[in-house]
């Protein structure tokens, strides 16, 4: 993982705004140096999931690498904290290559709003009626009339979040699949849900939106009063993880499905 130089590949911090982020920030910019994101070869993100998700929309245009470090609450996309080594950890680290998607979502005043998820693009009932929403996958309608809280497409690397927590499927990082996955389905009450290839358009038009209003989120980017929300796989946009060889993500992923 080194530069074309074979030298120290020159890094960049970041960390969670919590006392005890801030502080392994400081110690190891003391070690190692640093130099600004946009100049670094490594971005080392030092917090929990949520930080590291954003550490990748920041750098989501620049394909830099990007090494996490565990010190949030769950950490499922970080590898142990420690000070000492870095540098090796980093020269031994397996990459992890990751596809987002992209979301186009048009409000109820024709408005498109164009963002990218890494983890998942949710629709969600935005007050006390159900929503109403109508399911198309590259082009054929598969529901017509899907009555529910919500509905979510999920990447394999999002697929243990909010997917997992609403029932969906875990999905290896090889599958070459994407997750849709019904939140609290009422009507038809027994789907739960579908496997898509990646490649695959899903449109979810919103039924009814002025008395059943829906709001569309991509990771935690959210746009209220949707009409209409199209999901794709974003292939024009590569993500690099980096993680320690014992922290082995797919085995991580598989290990969930056998959590009781």
């Amino acid at each position: 993982m080194a530069s074309p130089s074979n030298s120290a590949p020159r890094l960049a911090f970041a960390s969670a705004p919590t006392a005890a982020a801030r502080a392994a920030r400081h110690k190891l910019e003391k070690l190692y140096g640093s130099v600004p994101p946009a100049q670094a070869d490594i971005v080392v993100a030092l917090g929990g999931d949520g930080l590291m998700l954003q550490t990748l929309h920041r750098q989501i245009h620049r394909g830099v690498p990007i090494y996490g470090m565990n010190l949030g609450t769950i950490g499922f996309l970080m590898n142990t904290y420690r000070e000492a080594g870095l540098l090796q950890r980093l020269r031994k680290a397996r990459k992890v290559s990751l596809n987002p998607l992209r979301m186009v979502a048009v409000n109820t005043r024709g408005r498109a709003f164009e963002v990218i998820a890494i983890n998942e693009v949710s629709l969600l009932r935005s007050s006390r009626q159900t929503a109403r929403i109508a399911v198309s996958v590259d082009g054929r309608k598969r529901l017509p009339d899907l009555y529910c809280d919500g509905v979510l497409v999920a990447t394999p690397a999002g697929s243990t979040a909010y997917n997992l927590s609403a029932h969906g499927p875990i999905l290896p990082l090889g599958a070459e699949l994407l997750a849709l996955t019904p939140i609290n389905a009422f009507r038809p009450r027994r789907w739960r849900g579908a496997l898509l290839p990646r490649h695959s358009k899903v449109e979810l038009m919103v039924l009814d939106p002025r008395k059943r209003p829906v709001a569309a989120a991509a990771d935690s980017v959210e746009i209220a009063n949707v009409v209409k929300v199209t999901v794709t796989e974003a292939s024009d946009i590569g993500l690099t993880l980096l993680f320690d060889p014992e922290h082995d993500l797919e085995e991580r992923i598989l290990k969930e499905q056998f959590d009781p």
